[in-house]
């Protein structure tokens, strides 16, 4: 064992025992535990990985899941990904197969209900598309709206309708709303980046991230279409949010970057409103968008697109002054979700730097883990935390990374 190893080893031994007892839920708020983000939901999934992993005692584990399924779990039209039915459905399919049966009755059910959920919000969705109106984040993004929706049925039930019927909208949320080919980007959001009403964006934004952008929906249809599952129009989508990416493409000394997000007066005049990168994350920077434009060239059968992007990650990912801005170490903002993005973009690399850059970047998160003491959930807290340090030693055994695309 390397000495990176045995300290992302002892580290994840410590944040473990801190997350070894559920907590009430806060007063007045039960759905929480429902919560993926930040509730039992997504800490349950660092027990299951650490019991499929070493098969150890499944008890902490259930514990974890009987606490995220206590209330009642939400199938709501605000349901998404990462709150409510398919969180809850999302964590029983990460329950390994030895312990499956503990499950069956809860996993049919809840995953009818986010079938049904699917149904109803590509139904509005579609509604919205042919009035001409503008989306909100809620209808397409990753966390609550139809990529993070279709993120689980890919996982559950990759041959049925209710991904079909996604795949097909995503393919329709590509193309331009207007008219012609010149109108708004169909991912362009009536709200500004804080999902309000701001001066600085008036007629919404255009969001880049993976997160609430549009990498999201690349990341969902290239990952698809890997696997063989195609709708039509499917390719031509991809193409076009890679198009979009070029033509938004920004570079520098120190290698190509993306603005989070662009107003309507940066797109009229063609340039972002911020001339330099900022942190490398997986939820809006170069780390996730790399990601999906790696798996959109693999996808596409396309290795100069391939080799593009993974040329930007590994920049990215050296350069002193991004990296600079990096200052938790959680997996939405930080040093956790960089190095599981690295990890999974290595593992399908051609390129021989971006292949290294794993154990470079785990020695970074294992020397800035201790740094912080965050919340205890899943995407800034001490869970994806130590869900990342656990990759340091073997490649996940549960898939619980696939709720970030980045599998």
């Amino acid at each position: 064992m390397t000495p990176p190893t045995v300290a992302s080893a002892t580290l994840l031994e410590q944040y473990t025992a801190r997350l070894a007892q559920p907590a009430a839920p806060p007063p007045g708020e039960p759905w929480a535990a429902q919560s993926l983000a930040d509730g039992a939901a997504g800490i349950s999934l660092l027990h299951i990985e650490l019991a499929a992993r070493h098969g150890g005692s499944w008890r902490t584990a259930h514990r974890w899941i009987t606490a995220a399924t206590a209330g009642h779990i939400s199938a709501a039209d605000t349901a998404g990904l990462f709150l409510g039915a398919p969180a809850i459905g999302f964590v029983l399919a990460a329950v390994p197969p030895d312990f499956q049966h503990l499950y069956d009755s809860a996993r049919q059910t809840v995953h009818q209900h986010v079938i049904d959920l699917a149904h109803r919000r590509v139904d509005a969705a579609l509604t919205r598309i042919r009035k001409g109106d503008l989306p909100e984040f809620a209808e397409y993004d990753l966390f609550y709206g139809l990529t993070g929706i279709g993120a689980y049925l890919l996982r559950t039930d990759p041959e049925g309708l209710a991904l079909e019927r996604v795949l097909k909208y995503l393919v329709a949320l590509t193309r331009p709303i207007g008219s012609d080919e010149r109108g708004l980007p169909g991912w362009w959001v009536r709200h500004d980046p804080a999902r309000g009403e701001s001066a600085h964006f008036p007629g919404g934004h255009g969001n880049f991230g993976t997160a609430h952008g549009v990498s999201g929906p690349l990341l969902l249809l290239a990952q698809a279409l890997r696997r063989g599952i195609t709708v039509k129009g499917h390719r031509e989508a991809l193409w076009r949010i890679c198009e979009h990416l070029d033509a938004w493409c920004q570079l520098s000394p120190s290698g190509p970057w993306w603005p989070e997000h662009i107003s309507r007066r940066d797109l009229d005049r063609r340039r972002p409103h911020h001339d330099s990168p900022t942190r490398p994350s997986w939820c809006y920077g170069t780390t996730g968008i790399a990601r999906a434009g790696q798996l959109a060239g693999i996808a596409l059968r396309a290795p100069n697109v391939q080799e593009f992007y993974e040329d930007a990650l590994y920049r990215a990912l050296t350069d002193p002054e991004q990296l600079d801005q990096v200052t938790d170490s959680g997996l939405c903002h930080g040093w956790a979700g960089i190095y599981q993005t690295a990890t999974r973009a290595a593992a399908d690399a051609l390129d021989l730097r971006v292949q290294a850059l794993p154990k470079r970047l785990g020695s970074i998160l294992a020397a800035n883990a201790p740094s912080t003491r965050p919340a205890p959930g899943l995407i800034n807290g001490n869970a994806g935390t130590a869900l990342a340090l656990s990759t340091c030693a073997s490649a996940p055994n549960t898939g619980w990374d696939a709720c970030l695309l980045i599998d």
